[in-house]
């Protein structure tokens, strides 16, 4: 077996022990499950390890590069009517190819599902538009976020109150496997043709703009789809009493995730085909490359969107239904901070942001720091959600003061940190989320008698709503420490130079992130 991949597996590995151990020990503890049901569960989490690793190599192989090519070709050209018309073009498609929009589409049958996957796919076409003029015309992007998200919560006053978790959810899981590491590297792709010194800085914020798009764009359509239904899908929990009635389905269920997967990268190589016959950027080996990426990448999301979809989404919405409906109802809430620490590490796309991060930074914000940003403010994202559906408190009393303090911040911390967590919100809201934590959501919903439309979805926005708090105050750390660190040294420089030869000066310790974990500088 390659090494690479194997690593890509041992990674997925440590990525997911921690969340299967905890669900399984809370089917002990807390609420016990069928044995079939815990089985499948477990088969998928097999799945999910084997599926992650054989994506995020692909990812490695095909997505980025492709992104950054496709990025760099665009702002080349000096015809600004026709990187608009393909920017809008490659939006749609890879947002029509993302898995983890056709899973909530299927949640939500109040609007037929196609609707709404053209709905949100014409929301990122716009926006990525959007994030591409940004780059290129060096528009700060705290200045866009705070004019969209305006606009975004002026126009939910006027949306019906089932659609705003709806469309705020939308938003979240538009930024998943398939599109985030084509968005990030385009975004470093358009980036890098610019010299000037803010050029880093605006390498990222494209996931953070295309996150905006869907949730306007599915507000509108609730203001004027009239829709007969309201109801919400579960799914059918099956019953499985021997090891070959597991592996039966699976087998049942796996040309599903096929013919969709097939049909989603089936789109995007069709455009790399065409995009490569007009720009001849990439040579022999490279394009050899990038098919065997390709390749990797479809098996690892057939893989693991059978494992999450058939193992996870039956687990994570029988452990909710039964926790709500027990008298120990109030652990869902410390339940929901551990679940959010650890699954957040399961999501594959944030495996490509933490990698892009460290590497656009130098190493300055290590893959390790944004791990345990990112895991912070999914265990918030959590406590916040369970304690929403328990006690029935509306959704936009808390997403108006998170975003609005959100992007306050904006303000005061390091331009790329800014970029960085609008992303992370994004980033972070992928299969997992769509796969077992809104279910989860959905059965905690049934078993306490709240209305589903309103009180289970919203989970997602909340996952997409921490990760920018966290992140930021993690930039505020690293200002006031890098501040820190340079007078600091100016002191040292200053000493040295008044100080007589042989004297030993002591200059004391400096840590940064200590809070998050890092080592220290010494002065």
């Amino acid at each position: 077996m390659n090494k690479v991949l194997k690593e890509k597996i041992m990674e997925a590995f440590t990525s997911v022990l921690p969340i299967t151990a905890i669900v399984l020990i809370a089917s002990v503890v807390l609420t016990p499950m069928p044995s079939g049901t815990i089985l499948v569960f477990i088969v998928g989490a097999a799945l999910l390890i084997i599926g992650m690793g054989f994506f995020s190599l692909g990812a490695d192989m095909a997505m980025i590069p492709m992104g950054e090519g496709i990025g760099i070709e665009l702002t080349k050209s000096s015809k600004l009517i026709l990187i608009l018309v393909v920017t809008f073009i490659m939006g749609v498609i890879i947002t029509i190819a993302e898995p983890d929009l056709q899973v909530l589409a299927k949640l939500v049958p109040s609007v037929p599902p196609m609707t709404l996957i053209l709905t949100v796919a014409v929301g990122v076409g716009i926006f990525l538009v959007v994030a591409v003029l940004r780059t290129i015309f060096k528009i700060r992007l705290s200045v866009l976020l705070v004019f969209f998200y305006i606009i975004t919560f002026a126009l939910a006053y006027f949306t019906p109150g089932a659609f705003v978790p709806v469309a705020f959810d939308s938003g979240g899981v538009t930024t998943g496997p398939i599109t985030v590491p084509f968005m990030l590297a385009m975004g470093i792709g358009v980036a890098s043709i610019r010299s000037d010194k803010n050029s880093q800085d605006d390498s990222f914020g494209m996931v953070a703009l295309c996150s905006i798009g869907p949730i306007m764009t599915v507000m509108l359509l609730g203001i004027f789809y009239k829709s007969d239904t309201a109801g919400v899908a579960f799914n059918v929990i099956h019953p499985v009493d021997t090891s070959r009635d597991v592996v039966k389905l699976f087998l049942i269920e796996a040309p599903n995730y096929v013919k969709d997967v097939f049909v989603a990268l089936g789109v995007i190589v069709l455009f790399f085909v065409v995009f490569q016959l007009f720009s001849r950027r990439y040579k022999r080996h490279q394009l050899g490359r990038i098919v065997v990426g390709f390749l990797y990448t479809f098996i690892g999301l057939v893989v693991f969107l059978t494992g999450v979809n058939v193992g996870f989404i039956p687990a994570g919405q029988l452990l909710g239904s039964q926790l709500g409906a027990s008298p120990l109802k109030w652990v869902l809430i410390p339940f929901g901070v551990l679940v959010g620490y650890f699954i957040v590490a399961a999501e594959p796309a944030v495996h490509v942001l933490n990698k892009q991060v460290e590497d656009i930074s130098s190493g300055a914000i290590t893959q390790k720091m944004m791990n345990r940003g990112l895991s912070i403010g999914m265990a918030a994202a959590l406590a916040i959600t369970m304690t929403r559906i328990l006690f029935g408190i509306p959704i936009m009393w808390i997403l108006i003061p998170g975003y609005a303090f959100a992007l306050v911040l904006t303000f005061f911390v390091p331009k790329i940190f800014t970029g960085i967590a609008f992303d992370s919100g994004g980033v972070c809201s992928g299969p997992m989320t769509s796969t077992f934590l809104l279910p989860l959501a959905m059965g905690t919903s049934e078993g306490v008698g709240r209305d589903l439309m309103i009180s289970a979805f919203g989970m997602v926005a909340m996952v997409a709503m921490t990760p920018l708090i966290v992140i930021q105050i993690m930039g505020l750390f690293y200002l006031l420490k890098t501040r820190q660190a340079a007078a600091l040294a100016q002191l040292e420089a200053t000493s040295i130079g008044a100080a007589s030869a042989g004297e030993i000066i002591d200059y004391g310790e400096i840590t940064v992130f200590s809070v998050f974990g890092e080592g220290s500088a010494n002065g």
